[in-house]
């Protein structure tokens, strides 16, 4: 299944909290012919380092889908961050 919500919170130095909903389909979307580029970019990066452009394609692609459900927890003094892929 694709992630359709990233949430990110995070504690800002004062101690207040905040929250930000990021819908993955619209941004997606929007940013699609950055897509593009960033996709031949990865072909052209493969070709350098002499690695499988459908393998590695296929790596990428068994990372997105295994984001549903995962959460990054980070925390340094007094900020913490935490975005969490549904």
């Amino acid at each position: 299944m694709i992630p359709q919500l990233v949430t990110a919170r995070w504690r800002r130095k004062d101690g207040r909290r905040r929250r930000l909903f990021l819908p993955v389909i619209p941004i997606v979307l929007l940013l699609s012919p950055l897509l593009v580029l960033a996709a031949i970019g990865g072909i052209i990066a493969c070709l350098i380092f002499d690695l499988p452009p459908f393998r590695t394609l296929a790596g990428v692609g068994r990372i997105f889908w295994a984001l549903p459900g995962a959460r990054f927890e980070i925390e340094q003094g007094r900020t913490a961050v935490f975005v969490s892929v549904r």
